[in-house]
């Protein structure tokens, strides 16, 4: 069921050759390899290419990015070290993050910027470590970035990751900067972060204080609050809110009309949908990715398989590349391994490369239905394509073999995934004995 050598190739052949010529000088480091430019293709966007394959593996990771520099003395710029410093964060390597921060101030071509802090606050925040992201930000006066970007950027991060009281005792409170313009746009931000907990009570009081304080709604406090409505099971009233919009003349735009697809689709069925979909086009705004997915989503939860693939045809002749997302509308409601297995090669044929999620939903499902083999070929197609694994990839593998009494195969993997620091300790039912170091996960 693999793919010809051939067509593998075409995806990342620099990639693959770097990581091959990496591992060799880790093998051998007596001998430094030498790299010819012409033949490595070695510059940043291959750099970034292979930090992606390693974005499980924070140590792998971080010695490539020394060796690069180290041995082909290449300039990196701020996005390649934005990126390394997000790998970092992901496994609480704050101090190590801190210290690439340093590197870059060296550098010109490297200098730290709204992006850089932007992905310390998100990774402090997602780690609960509100306190030194707000520290982050107090600290940037020292890089001449402490401003309304990146205050507004502090303020996402905190309702992106479920600190919403703390973002609005920031711009609320009492700690609120004098100097920042409290406009639609920091509403807007903490009505999407009680949509991201849920607090559906909460999103509705928040909507109406706004009206009470004057706050002018835009059109993507519509969006945040017509996808509020689809969220908490009432896509009826995002109907009527798109129609309030064209009402009051609103300049409409692609996420609204996606929003109104789906709420149109899960109330009056997706045939409404279609015919929204149309009119979208007629008024001149370009279908996006989402809109298709959209559409393909409400097609497959229909059993209409025939058009959601039809529609796969029809994005892509109109210039629009589906991604793994558009491919987990129909694995999610396949029930053949064959046909998912078929599916899954054209996915990458067609140049998709698939995501973690796309191993794990799929590992799992054959796990589930007791087929042992699909597991594994999911297994090499990831490593084949330089994809590596993390804990819940891991975690799918061992669920798969327990399902079929494979403990001591299981517990090889759960050992595995212990030595990269994927996860904390030992899962309980295997009684793996590896000794384990109070590290934190990343350690």
């Amino acid at each position: 069921m693999g793919l010809p050598t051939s067509c593998r190739l075409r995806f990342f052949p620099p990639l693959c050759f770097i990581q091959t010529l990496f591992y060799s000088s880790k093998q051998f480091p007596h001998k430094t390899p030498t790299l010819e430019p012409s033949s490595s293709n070695l510059d940043p966007a291959t750099v970034r290419e292979t930090l992606l394959t390693f974005r499980n593996d924070w140590k792998r990771a971080f010695e490539f990015f020394n060796w690069v520099e180290r041995e082909y003395h290449l300039q990196l710029p701020t996005d390649t070290y934005n990126q390394m410093i997000d790998i970092l964060g992901k496994f609480f390597e704050f101090q190590l993050s801190w210290d690439l921060i340093q590197r870059m101030r060296q550098n010109p071509s490297s200098s730290p910027d709204h992006t850089t802090f932007r992905i310390m606050f998100k990774r402090y925040v997602s780690a609960r470590l509100v306190h030194e992201a707000i520290e982050t930000y107090e600290k940037l006066h020292q890089f001449n970035l402490k401003d309304e970007t990146s205050y507004c950027n502090l303020i996402d991060a905190l309702c992106e990751y479920k600190h919403v009281d703390e973002a609005e005792e920031l711009i609320f409170g009492k700690n609120k900067k004098d100097n920042v313009d409290v406009n639609v746009k920091y509403y807007n931000i903490v009505l999407r972060g009680w949509y991201k907990l849920g607090w559906w009570s909460k999103c509705r009081e928040f909507w109406e204080e706004m009206d009470k304080k004057g706050v002018q709604k835009d059109v993507h406090s519509y969006s945040i609050y017509m996808d509020i409505m689809c969220k908490s099971g009432k896509p009826w009233k995002a109907v009527k809110l798109f129609k309030q919009m064209k009402s009051k003349r609103m300049k409409l735009d692609v996420v609204v009309y996606n929003i109104a697809i789906r709420a149109i689709g899960l109330s009056q069925g997706v045939d409404f949908s279609i015919n929204l979909f149309r009119e979208m086009k007629d008024l001149g705004f370009e279908p996006s990715l989402a809109t298709y997915n959209t559409i393909i989503k409400l097609l497959c939860d229909n059993y209409r398989y025939k058009q959601a693939l039809e529609m796969l045809k029809t994005m892509r002749m109109n210039g629009c590349q589906p991604n793994a997302i558009s491919y987990h509308l129909f694995f999610a409601c396949m029930e053949k391994p064959m046909d998912i297995l078929s599916l899954f090669y054209k996915m990458i044929g067609s140049g998709v490369r698939p995501s973690t999620d796309t191993y794990v939903m799929l590992m799992r499902k054959f796990g589930r239905w007791g087929f042992l083999r699909p597991v594994f070929l999911m297994w090499e197609k990831m490593e084949e394509l330089g994809c590596s694994p993390d804990a819940s990839v891991y975690n799918a593998m061992i669920d798969a073999l327990l399902e079929k009494g494979l403990l001591d195969m299981a517990r090889k993997y759960d050992e595995e995934m212990l030595t990269k620091g994927l996860s904390p300790w030992p899962r309980k039912e295997l009684g793996t004995t590896l000794e384990v170091t109070g590290e934190s996960p990343g350690g």
